[in-house]
């Protein structure tokens, strides 16, 4: 907003302290504030007051300029943020390994075309942990406003010009059928609730409201009563929430109505405007843009280089990099492009936009087309890196099935047509290796022995999709495709009558219904694990699937969970390769097995209760004290739980044994009868 256009309200630029610093110091990890991400919902707000007005007051007067108004919002909105992406790609370039890179890739060209808050719904929720390792997550809010920027114009004009009468009717109107939206995603599809348009637009909507109404002349302690209201319900969102609070939903509400009724007491109230306007409030609000542009990339590569999460010292580094960056973000980009005469030419205004958006997505477009640019590392780094691609050929299209629906069918899983195991030459198959994705990582293990033993199986399998028809696990639409899945593979067993069937799973999760925590750049094994007990429905499953089996005369072999390493090993050490760390990725055994305890106890209870036969990676993985990622033969892991081609081929003994039980098996059964 200008003075230029509005009457200056110095209290409003320390509501947008209010909404910034709450924000900072939340992404900080400053426990107090587990409720500081409300402060984007403050800015909401204020972004659709002040866009009201602007427009609504030059409408009034007869001049109101589609392109004057989005002149402005480039020469307000576009500079810094590119300045932010251009610099955050620089280091992003030299310190991001290449999924992450890849992923950063995505983002800038996301935010580029202001479709960031898209691409983040469809990546993961916002709380994730994988969020802190996006450095233009926070584009996010930036990308929602901008297509509100867009819309709303527009929408007004028509409004204004066919239906001025009903403006404040047609808000009114708007903001409940968002804000019902809004309840039933929250509860139904929280991503979306989060991060579409359409879902938090009502929170805007709310702010031009206030614009739009026409303002009683309140008293001063009537006006001083509505803004200690209003205060006082963003104060309590932000420091009575926390991550875990259901959002945006009802909760939203609070901080919304709390900004609008500041924005309604209006200026001259003695408090909380008296509070609001103070010069360290005002200035903050004035660099608020700033600040909020670059608070998350300095957060997040501060992270990322010490490699845990931030303690006090690190939080009050980070916020005055924060600072610095914001100030001089401010002073030298934000400021020229808003009054530098040289950006009143439109025509330059809209070729640098232009060839800034058209660089930025070009940008994105390369670095995610060609998977991070892995060719950026150095040769050693990038040797220890392409550890990541040595995957088993389990996890193609023809025998693997995504959890998004692409890959095997079901019908070709009834049909029997499989990819082979073993030996090719050695008759009708003996085995079925059935499981989700950690069955396609240590299934060519399972094939080299079987080679070795002269027999024939076949593998069958799902991502996030465990060996259990009766278990339920994940989004309703993934356990619909598994339990699709499992029911072609019931009827395959059936038809078949296979000897004997490998039951491979990611077990931890499914007992736990949870990865292992923290799982990433910030994974710390001295953290306490917590460990719910979802075990019984896995339990039962398996009991009642092996008691159909037996009846047809199918034995099961129980293969236990490898290790779980925390870190994406391979990136992992290359990264300690590329800064000279300590590169030891080994985990203690005791770790291990206290996060692995329940499932490996239920599936000892179930092998011994069914007869079944179970199989241990740890035996290979780990010795006496820890459980290790590399071996002589080269990087067992190509991601923190999935086994590389080459970890597979190392656990290959470990089914000698059983293969060689199925090949005396299959041999007597061959063999012609001496009774007489």
């Amino acid at each position: 907003m200008s003075a230029r256009h509005l009457d200056y309200r110095p209290d409003l630029d320390g509501l947008r302290a209010l909404a910034i610093l709450p924000v900072l110091l939340f992404h900080a990890d400053v426990s107090v504030f587990g409720g500081g991400f409300v402060g984007v919902d403050v800015f909401f707000v204020l972004s659709g007051y002040f866009m009201a007005r602007i427009i609504l007051s030059d409408l009034v007067a007869g001049t109101f300029s589609f392109s004057a108004f989005y002149i402005r919002r480039i020469r307000r909105i576009i500079p810094a943020l590119f300045t932010m992406m251009a610099v955050t790609a620089v280091i992003a370039w030299f310190r991001l390994m290449p999924e992450e890179f890849r992923y950063f890739g995505d983002s800038v060209r996301a935010a580029a075309l202001f479709t960031a808050n898209v691409l983040f719904r469809q990546e993961s929720g916002y709380f994730d942990i994988s969020a802190e390792m996006k450095p233009l997550l926070h584009t996010w809010s930036l990308s929602m406003e901008e297509q509100f920027y867009i819309l709303f114009p527009i929408s007004l004009f028509l409004a204004f010009t066919f239906a001025r009468k009903f403006i404040l009717h047609i808000t009114g109107g708007l903001i409940l059928v968002s804000f019902v939206a809004c309840l039933w995603a929250t509860t139904h599809s929280p991503e979306k609730a989060f991060f579409l348009l359409h879902f938090r637009v009502w929170e805007l909507l709310i702010g031009a409201l206030f614009a739009f109404a026409p303002r009683p002349d309140y008293s001063a302690r009537m006006a001083a009563g509505l803004g200690m209201a209003g205060l006082a319900a963003i104060l309590a969102a932000i420091f009575l929430y926390s991550d875990s609070t259901p959002f945006p939903g009802p909760f939203a509400a609070i901080p919304v109505l709390g900004a609008a009724l500041v924005i309604h007491a209006g200026s001259q109230s003695w408090f909380p405007a008296r509070l609001l306007t103070n010069g360290v409030a005002v200035f903050i609000g004035r660099i608020s843009y700033s600040l909020y542009l670059w608070h998350w990339p300095v957060i997040v590569f501060y992270r990322y280089e010490t490699g845990h999460g931030l303690t006090l010292a690190d939080t009050l580094i980070v916020v005055a990099l924060s600072f610095v960056c914001a100030i001089l973000s401010w002073r030298f980009i934000e400021q020229p492009a808003r009054y530098a005469a040289v950006f009143t030419s439109r025509g330059l205004v809209l070729s640098l936009m232009g060839g800034s958006m058209a660089a930025a997505a070009a940008f994105g477009f390369v670095v995610t087309r060609y998977d991070g640019l892995p060719q950026r590392l150095p040769a050693d780094v990038y040797a220890v890196y392409s550890a990541t691609y040595d995957q088993s050929p389990f996890f193609a299209p023809k025998c693997f099935a995504n959890s998004n629906g692409d890959g095997l069918h079901p019908q070709s899983i009834r049909d029997g047509d499989l990819c082979p195991l073993g030996s090719p030459s050695a008759g009708p198959p003996k085995f079925l290796v059935w499981g989700d994705s950690h069955a396609a990582a240590i299934a060519p293990a399972i094939g080299e022995a079987a080679r070795k033993a002269d027999i024939s199986g076949l593998f069958v399998g799902r991502a996030s999709c465990p060996p259990i028809p009766g278990a339920v696990f994940g989004p309703d639409h993934i356990v619909a495709r598994c339990v699709e899945t499992n029911a072609a593979i019931m009827s395959l067993i059936e038809k078949q009558r296979f000897p004997y069937v490998f039951m491979v799973g990611y077990w931890p999760k499914y007992v736990h219904r949870t990865e292992l925590p923290e799982e990433g750049v910030f994974f710390n094994a001295s953290e306490a694990l917590v460990l719910p007990d979802w075990s019984a429905p896995v339990r039962d499953s398996l009991k009642a699937t092996i008691a159909t089996f037996t009846k047809q005369g199918t034995r099961v072999i129980l293969v236990q969970d490898v290790p779980e390493m925390g870190v994406k090993v391979p990136e992992a050490l290359a990264r300690a390769k590329m800064t000279g760390e300590n590169g030891d990725l080994s985990l203690p055994l005791t770790y291990t097995l206290q996060r692995q305890k329940l499932a490996r106890d239920m599936l000892s209870e179930v092998a011994r209760e069914t007869g079944s036969s179970t199989v241990d990676p740890f035996v290979s993985l780990c010795d006496k004290t820890r459980c290790h990622p590399v071996a002589e033969s080269g990087i067992l892991y190509r991601d923190g739980d999935h086994l590389s081609l080459t970890g597979a081929k190392y656990l290959m003994p470990l089914f000698s044994e059983t293969m060689a039980m199925i090949a005396r098996s299959a041999h007597e059964t061959s063999q012609p009868s001496t009774e007489r």
